[in-house]
């Protein structure tokens, strides 16, 4: 079967997606045995460069995996708006203090008591290189057109006709 999902280098539209989806799950490979490890992770505001940022503690096990493999998945979800994305990216632990005050926000201080200036928040960046979302219409009327179509042409319905589905890759 031929896959139809268009393929483009727009990560704009990847990252208007995910704009108000503030949390994500961040897959790493676990430096013992190998799995999967996904954990929630609170996303900062796109860089420059197209890349995500994090802020984590120093000590945690992400931090680790992601020394040894550098490999992550993101996976945003906003099920109201029926809005989907999976990032594929490289990922990057460093400490910059500028950097760090620029994200900062009163509500970190739940994860770091010692505010903005905690020695131990180190910075995850990821670099995206392939990206794919999945964004249909929420709407009763919306999936009732695709069944009313697939009844009355007698043909499987194919999601693709009524959502915006596209995979991206970085160049």
């Amino acid at each position: 079967m031929a896959n139809k999902t268009p393929v483009t280098n727009d990560v704009k539209t990847l990252l208007e997606k995910i704009k108000d989806i503030n949390i994500c799950m961040m897959t790493t490979t676990s430096d013992d045995d190998k799995s999967l490890r996904s954990r929630p992770m609170a996303t900062q505001k796109p860089e420059a460069d197209n890349s995500l940022l994090f802020l984590t503690d120093k000590d945690s096990a992400k931090v680790y995996e992601v020394k040894k493999d550098s490999h992550v998945g993101l996976s945003y979800g906003n099920p109201d708006d029926n809005v989907y994305v999976s990032v594929s990216g490289r990922c990057n632990a460093y400490r910059d203090q500028a950097k760090i005050n620029e994200l900062w926000s009163e509500d970190m201080k739940a994860w770091f008591p010692e505010g903005k200036e905690d020695p131990n928040i180190m910075i995850l960046k990821v670099e995206i290189e392939k990206g794919e979302y999945w964004d249909s219409p929420s709407g009763l009327l919306s999936r009732a057109y695709a069944y009313v179509r697939a009844v009355a042409t007698g043909e499987k319905s194919d999601s693709d006709d009524v959502n915006e589905h596209a995979k991206v890759e970085v160049k």
